[in-house]
């Protein structure tokens, strides 16, 4: 680990000297590629200068007791080595974990489809409360929103959502959130105050750029049409709303939250590349990592993963046993403390399997 660590700080130096040459500033794509680089292993270098320091501390004290015969300056180097070496148990915890390897797509904007499953209606409103529940845990970050496509009920509700949280590490926040989430509470349309329990399904891609899947247009069929809402309401009189299927995976994307049939059509690109990249993402986990998935995992589409019971005010989430007892803060986007449990968890497991490994 610690040949690793003062390779990284050597290549930090290099990094630091290249960023502010002029000549690789010239040359926008190479310097933008050492920032990023750079801007990668600097919380790694620093915690490795935290603990190179902290281990000085250590050795020169040690040093003072040999030299020094004054007791109460004794006493006080000695309480300064014992609060350095409690520091450095914890800097080599940290360290493992930023040694870890990254999820190439945590940097990345992210796409979340939403659909209500089981219990019609209330399943369609509390996709509709999930949508807004992310979307203000998104603004909370400033990052930026933006609906791809929406099949609305006529109660307010969604049959299905999509859109793009865009903002710098995004996926890496929103990765955990795929799967069933359940809801058990009072719905609006029950007029005999009985608890319903529905379900809705999160799924969460990262966005991919051209060069990262393949895509023929030859195997894509585009089909247009009129584009439709609730009631009747937002129907175009043009065939503005865009249906693409992939042929050879057979992966069907639909947009028609947009006017202009262009942009549609770029928005359905957008979430067709990001879930074929997904599909070959899962089949390489499946052929390669059968034997190290993590307990926390990315979550499976058909896994219930978190259960939402308003009449308790409570929020579970059953992936790490996690129970908070402040829905109202959840539902409104308070979500740091969940993602991080979720996050930790997954880490967790990562060292586990490494040292079982080593």
């Amino acid at each position: 680990m610690f040949e690793k660590l003062a390779f990284l700080e050597e290549r930090y130096e290099e990094l630091s000297a290249k960023i502010s040459d002029p000549e690789v500033i010239a040359d926008n794509e190479t310097w933008r590629k050492y920032c990023k680089e750079h801007s990668d292993i600097t919380p790694i270098v620093e915690k490795y200068r935290q603990y190179k320091a902290a281990r000085q501390a250590i050795d020169e004290g040690k040093i003072m007791l040999e030299e020094e015969s004054d007791k109460d300056f004794k006493e006080m180097v000695r309480a300064e080595i014992d609060e350095a070496e409690s520091n450095i148990e914890t800097y080599q915890e940290e360290l493992k974990v930023l040694l870890l390897p990254k999820d190439p797509n945590d940097d990345k904007n992210v796409i979340i489809e939403i659909r209500g499953g089981a219990g019609g209606d209330e399943a369609a409103l509390f996709a509709a409360s999930l949508m807004r529940m992310y979307s203000m845990y998104a603004e909370n970050k400033n990052w930026k929103i933006d609906i791809m496509n929406s099949n609305e009920t006529d109660i307010g509700g969604y049959k299905e959502v999509s859109f793009m949280i865009e903002g710098q590490g995004a996926y890496s926040r929103f990765k955990f959130e795929s799967g069933v989430h359940r809801v058990q509470r009072v719905p609006s349309t029950e007029s005999s105050g009985r608890i319903h329990t529905s379900t809705v399904t999160v799924a969460v891609l990262p966005e991919v750029e051209d060069v990262e899947v393949e895509i023929n247009a030859n195997d894509l069929r585009i089909d247009v049409f009129r584009a439709g809402g609730p009631g009747g309401q937002c129907v175009n009189t043009t065939d503005s709303a865009v249906r693409i299927t992939h042929i050879p995976t057979g992966v069907v994307v639909s947009c028609q939250d947009e006017k202009s049939q262009h942009k549609n059509k770029d928005k359905a690109m957008k979430i067709l590349r990001s879930r074929v990249y997904e599909m070959v993402q899962e089949q390489q986990h499946a052929e390669i990592a059968q034997d190290r998935k993590s307990q926390v995992g990315t979550g499976d589409r058909s896994e219930r993963i978190r259960t939402y019971n308003f009449p308790q005010g409570r929020v579970t989430d059953h992936r790490i046993g996690l129970t908070l007892h402040r829905i109202e803060a959840i539902m409104n986007g308070d979500l740091d403390d969940v993602m991080d449990a979720l996050i930790t968890a997954a880490q967790s497991e990562k060292l586990k399997a490494d040292a079982q490994e080593g």
